[in-house]
């Protein structure tokens, strides 16, 4: 019942207004010569019969866009505050994406830096009666071109923006035209379309987000496959030569198995985390060197240097043995004669550097750095620090190789996770 007399009040409205200009005109023209006045009479009771046509055709046209008959969904200009769940920027393009691609806009102009969109969009008569041009009698009673303004407010992490929809005539124009609902039918038309950017961006960001778990599932594999490349004939030796000493030197083989326990203490696979520390990895690499020290005699001399403050260091499981491993196997072994092994770490601007360096055979028996071991300590790198840690390869003076690890000297235990 309420839209009935809504609908009532709006068709009153409108002949109501043109009556009394009808009337105006009449009285002037009488004014002038009254022979006229009666042709302006009927030629206002026509427009007047144009008028309900349109008033009815905006009524069916608002009631099939907004489901209802509303003061606010009757008037021709329209206005909605809308929330979009992204910085300001963002949610500029969304709406600047969305004006743009409304159907009869002529002009978009869009000042990126005020966050303000303006265009203009031109009426399209669904009763195809532009081609009567200028004596088309609707120019007068629908509105036939409509200007769009939007303007983007910033907000904490999202932000919204002010869209409205009108006639370009001046206000008192909407006693007299009606638009055919089509500022409503703009104003949906964006809503719609920002409505629809936001969920594609959101099942973008969802779709992006599975992706990163899969990759670090894959990620998170990949080490722990590359931490269990533990050297199995190190460990086959090692237990030889202990039962050779056994029978000849039995403290001596006392002393490679206690070494040998205290080694592997330290190659149990962590679960709980990636990351060990710098002086976890140089009691592994002591071990592993005490053990070598007992089978090489004194071919194999050792010296290390890590400052006590730099032993918290976050460091990868298994990354310093592997370059200790480097040092004996391609190094000192193949050389004849004594030889020695360097361990040094220092810090400088936040970063520390552990350097494993060896007077061996050089490049020559270490391929340069591109060995199997080596690859997999990049690899590794790569995946826990994502670029913020690397692995150098470089000359020992006067001989051998000088292998250097460079780290953040804090880095977040989770991040080494993901």
């Amino acid at each position: 019942m309420v839209a009935v007399f809504r609908s009532l009040f709006f068709y009153l409205r409108l002949i109501v207004a043109w009556y009394l200009l009808v009337l105006v005109a009449t009285l002037s023209v009488s004014w002038i010569w009254s022979g006229l006045g009666s042709l302006v009479q009927l030629l206002g009771l026509v427009v007047i019969v144009f008028v309900v046509i349109r008033a009815h055709s905006h009524l069916v046209r608002v009631r099939m866009i907004a489901g209802k008959l509303t003061n606010a969904a009757l008037a021709s200009r329209q206005r909605r505050q809308i929330e979009v769940p992204f910085e300001a920027e963002e949610a500029f393009e969304l709406l600047d994406a969305a004006i743009r691609e409304l159907p009869g806009v002529e002009q978009v102009d869009s000042t990126r830096n005020h966050l303000q969109i303006r265009a203009t969009a031109v009426y399209a008569d669904p009763y195809d009666l532009t081609q009567l041009g200028r004596w088309n009698p609707m120019r007068w009673i629908v509105s036939q071109r409509n200007r769009i303004l939007a303007t983007v407010n910033r907000g904490d992490g999202s932000s919204s923006f002010s869209l409205v929809c009108e006639p370009c005539s001046a206000p008192w124009s909407d006693w007299l035209q009606v638009d055919d609902g089509v500022n409503l039918e703009n104003l949906e038309a964006i809503a719609r379309a920002v409505t629809l950017g936001v969920a594609s961006r959101r099942r973008g960001e969802q779709a992006a987000a599975a992706q990163t778990a899969t990759e670090k599932e894959l990620a998170i594999a990949r080490l722990s496959l590359l931490q269990a490349q533990v050297e199995p004939h190190f460990l086959y030796n090692t237990l030889a030569s202990a039962q050779v000493l056994v029978r000849s030197d039995p403290a001596g083989a006392d002393a490679m198995l206690g070494h040998l326990i205290q080694y592997l203490r330290h190659s149990l696979p962590r679960t709980d985390r990636a990351l060990a520390s710098l002086g976890e990895e140089l009691e592994r690499s002591r071990a592993y060197l005490a053990i070598l020290k007992i089978r090489m005699g004194a071919r194999l001399n050792v010296q290390i240097d890590v400052p006590d403050e730099l032993l918290a260091t976050p460091l990868p499981p298994m990354l310093l043995q592997t370059l200790v491993e480097n040092a004996i196997k391609h190094g000192l072994e193949p050389r004849p004669g004594d030889g020695t092994v360097w361990i040094f770490a220092r810090r400088q601007d936040g970063r520390v550097a552990v350097t494993v360096a060896d007077d061996g055979k050089g490049f020559g028996a270490q391929e340069s750095g591109a060995g199997i071991g080596l690859k997999n300590a990049r690899e590794r790198l790569k995946l826990i620090y994502a670029g913020q840690a690397s692995l150098a390869i470089a000359a020992n003076f006067p001989q051998g190789v000088a292998a250097t690890i460079n780290v953040p000297e804090h880095y977040n235990e989770e991040r080494a996770h993901g």
